[in-house]
């Protein structure tokens, strides 16, 4: 039995955020039928035909059947389309895979976006899992990167989630948005916790190039953070969530006991995943690929049954290139990476494989080897980047 991970990609939005450079469009209720049939398509496509080497799991052996442990819907803005292509998409997995009792099946929805009879729709495709885009507490802070909610709107929301039943509930926060206080971020930690859900990311925030935060952000209409802040930011949340009894599993990931993500474990872990939908990434054999960014070239493709033009290979890896990126994964995790898990995979002792590496950012306090786990130390949580460097 193989277990893998399905991602889906809803490209569309009621308006795109000024930080966000994610691949995603505003909502064109035409082109989001043909986007949606399309998708449907590549997931049938993908499961029974062999696409150049990339898939056949049509003609694996019995034992090597194929099992769904993980779906993630994400975006874009999955919550901004009729639910009922959520659940069409949902009812394709189903006929074409095999899901795992119990799998976790997460959908990323924003306030403004859903309503009680979404929320109703989505449990009944055997969707367990919500994660709630609130960002910040703070109004201003919202309106400042381009969110068309208000905090008010983003309770109204939550409220609903935990109404219908869903008792699986992420919410995001940022940290580091221009003018941003420590104050107001130790503000919004406290009052999310009161709301006691079982999963809370919050992230450094990127100005990605391209972007309009970047050019506010040139324009000097905006005031950057300091990187002393931000990192002060860091250190303040999570000792404010793990005294609430939220334990630091990733970088940015915080969860109650049992509650952790485990599609993103898996990515973590170097598990296998399957893209569908534009831009999506798809990891396979030893295979990192995604599917075209560019959404008419992506319809087009799947409507002629021509979908390897979708297709682009990003990487074939190497024993070596495998070993690399399992500890570039692994040390995200705050446990870090385990040795004998290493051992057993790569069948050689990390210590010795990597032992100038590790030797390097063990002598710069960036790493730490305590019995059977490496892992990065405090200094190493803030300078993560640094030590992932040793391992592209």
């Amino acid at each position: 039995m193989r277990e893998i991970g399905i991602y889906v990609h809803i490209p569309f939005c009621k308006q795109k955020c000024h930080y966000c450079d994610f691949v995603s469009f505003p909502y064109d209720e035409s082109r989001q039928k043909q986007y949606i049939q399309a998708l449907i398509n590549e997931i049938y496509i993908k499961k029974n035909n062999e696409i150049e080497g990339i898939m056949v799991l049509n003609n694996m052996k019995e034992q090597e059947e194929v099992i769904i442990s993980t779906i993630y819907i994400g975006g874009g803005t999955p919550s901004a389309i009729a639910s009922q292509h959520i659940i069409d998409i949902i009812d394709m997995i189903k006929k074409n895979f095999t899901i795992k009792e119990n799998a976790e099946i997460t959908i990323e929805i924003n306030p403004c976006t859903v309503t009680k009879e979404k929320l109703i729709d989505y449990q009944k495709a055997g969707i367990n899992r919500v994660s709630i885009g609130l960002q910040s507490t703070h109004n201003r802070l919202l309106k400042l990167i381009g969110r068309l909610h208000t905090y008010e709107e983003f309770l109204k929301t939550y409220a609903l989630v935990k109404a219908v039943g869903f008792t699986n509930i992420n919410i995001d926060l940022m940290l580091g948005l221009p003018s941003q206080t420590l104050e107001e971020l130790t503000e919004s930690v406290i009052q999310v916790i009161h709301l006691k859900p079982n999963h809370i990311s919050i992230y450094s925030l990127m100005v990605e190039e391209g972007t309009p935060l970047e050019d506010m952000l040139a324009r000097k209409e905006l005031v950057p953070v300091t990187e002393e802040i931000e990192r002060k930011m860091y250190w303040k949340m999570k000792r404010i969530l793990e005294k609430s009894g939220y334990a630091h599993y990733e970088i940015s990931n915080f969860a109650q006991k049992g509650f952790e993500s485990q599609h993103n474990l898996n990515c973590w872990n170097q598990e296998e995943y399957l893209g569908f939908g534009l831009a999506a990434h798809s990891y396979w054999n030893n295979k990192r690929f995604s599917n075209t960014n560019n959404i008419e070239n992506y319809i087009q493709s799947i409507e002629k049954q021509q979908i390897g033009k979708i297709i682009e290979i990003h990487e074939e890896q190497s024993q070596e290139d495998k070993a690399k990126e399992f500890m570039l994964l692994g040390l995200r995790k705050i446990e870090g990476v385990s040795i004998s898990v290493f051992e057993q995979k790569f069948k050689i002792n990390p210590l010795f494989y990597f032992r100038f590496e590790i030797s390097k950012l063990v002598e710069e306090d960036l790493i730490e080897v305590d019995l059977d786990v490496i892992r990065l130390t405090k200094r190493g949580l803030d300078l993560a980047n640094r030590v992932f460097e040793e391992f592209v």
